[in-house]
């Protein structure tokens, strides 16, 4: 069904029937389950959400860099309406089916490297991130995996270890997986000694904590997401995860390139690490990959992925195949759309209007990211950058309550983040970022 690309505020948001529904959710539902914005949504496609009550909001989410190819793509509802016909499950490990190879064969070829590869596929991305950490320790006979500060890796007892935001993430759910060290992120905006000195000195700082405190010998893998995605879309300093690969390959320990929020065009690129010329052990994959079904995987050299015995490595719904079908139409609509030359696009659009409006508002610390993942820390201003996540939940209200969607992000939760589908238009485009300048103008004067 076809979708005028509109914003459309009819009611107030959320609206009755949105109310109405909410008051069931909070009977029916855990109250642990969160949601950004109480509205229910009953149509999508573009860049646009259509609710219940009838407004039609513009979407800066896709569902948390999920629909990168828009809701409803056309070649994905085909491709799922096709299989369903066909047959929904079988489980892979029982009787396989051409589809878990079809995507396995894409990931091996579009992944960075042109190494031998293999895949395997899975259904979250923290499931996709515990099975790295699963092979890279089977490969290397090797246990102590080093993270970063504000990474975030999923929500399953090792992957709240790996990340690093307590609250809502790991308040209460200890004790958690061992063997995690943790080191600092080479974050420029907040880097000491100023944003020029941050790749060398994070380096020599992850270098010389390594050293002490785990051993490179007993080091099995390095994880790092390539654009910090829940820790507020933090771009490494330039050189630094060039400089983490060659430590790795020195020192025999695997890379791995959590690509779950950044693959998929998402940045400007195949994938986040394509940028810096940087080749991962191993990468793992989800949100953007099906165009909104539940898949992911985990993509690596040939010889670390087969070194997990058989049945290793599996699950029951892992690769199932109406995600699958999902998953190759959605790869031949990046490629049909040029969906890489579209979040470029996107990024030189809403970069140009966010420096503007870091001009105007010195509340605006810094702007950032690649593609159509871009961030603004929020900040006392002035001169000062102590975090302001009151102002960030404000704006935030403020554009929701225009019809505009927004998530926020960070570990101290001053940053807005904006993960526009890469079927949105420019108009729309524009039109939300008038919708966060007023905002800003709004909460600024008040």
């Amino acid at each position: 069904m076809t979708i005028e690309q509109k914003r459309v505020v009819s009611t107030e948001i959320p609206g009755p029937l949105s109310l109405a529904m909410q008051a069931r959710r909070s009977v029916a539902v855990a109250s642990g389950v969160s949601s950004t914005l109480p509205v229910f949504i009953e149509r999508a496609g573009g860049g646009i959400l259509v609710d219940i009550d009838g407004n039609q909001l513009i979407d800066f989410g896709s569902g948390i860099a999920v629909t990168t190819v828009g809701n409803a793509a056309p070649r994905v509802v085909d491709a799922v309406a096709e299989q369903v016909a066909l047959f929904t499950h079988t489980c892979f490990m029982v009787t396989p089916y051409e589809g878990y190879v079809a995507v396995a064969e894409a990931l091996n070829e579009l992944t960075p490297g042109t190494h031998a590869k293999k895949s395997a596929l899975f259904n979250s991305g923290a499931e996709a991130v515990e099975n790295a950490i699963k092979i890279a320790r089977h490969f290397t006979g090797r246990q102590a995996i080093i993270t970063f500060d504000h990474a975030y890796h999923g929500r399953t007892n090792l992957t709240m270890a790996l990340t690093a935001k307590n609250m809502p993430y790991k308040q209460g759910f200890g004790p958690f997986a061992g063997e995690i060290y943790r080191v600092a992120m080479a974050y420029p905006y907040r880097w000491p000694t100023g944003p020029e000195n941050c790749a060398q000195e994070a380096f020599d700082a992850f270098v010389s904590q390594v050293h002490a405190q785990v051993g490179e010998g007993n080091t099995a893998a390095v994880i790092i997401e390539p654009i910090q995605g829940e820790g507020g879309f933090i771009v490494p300093a330039p050189g630094f995860l060039r400089l983490l690969s060659d430590w790795c390959t020195a020192n025999g320990v695997l890379l791995i390139a959590d690509e779950i929020q950044t693959g998929f065009c998402r940045t400007g690129d195949w994938f986040a690490c394509d940028a810096e010329g940087v080749v991962p052990d191993l990468i793992t994959t989800a949100k953007g990959i099906a165009g909104g079904l539940p898949l992911a995987a985990v993509t690596g050299r040939a010889e670390v992925m087969d070194a997990v015995h058989v049945g290793g490595l599996g699950g029951t719904y892992g690769g199932n195949p109406v995600a699958c079908a999902a998953a190759l139409a959605a790869i031949e609509t990046m490629r049909a759309e040029n969906l890489i030359g579209r979040a470029r696009e996107v990024e030189m659009l809403m970069m140009a209007r966010l420096h503007a409006m870091a001009a105007r508002f010195p509340q605006i610390g810094d702007v950032r990211g690649r593609g159509a993942m871009i961030a603004i820390e929020l900040v006392a201003g002035s001169g000062d950058d102590t975090p302001d996540a009151a102002l960030t939940g404000a704006i935030a209200k403020a554009c929701h309550s225009e019809g505009l969607v927004v998530l926020t992000a960070g570990t101290f939760g001053n940053v807005l983040r904006f993960l526009p589908p890469l079927s949105i238009s420019d108009d729309l485009l524009s039109e939300g970022l008038d919708i966060i300048e007023a905002a800003f103008a709004a909460a600024v004067a008040g």
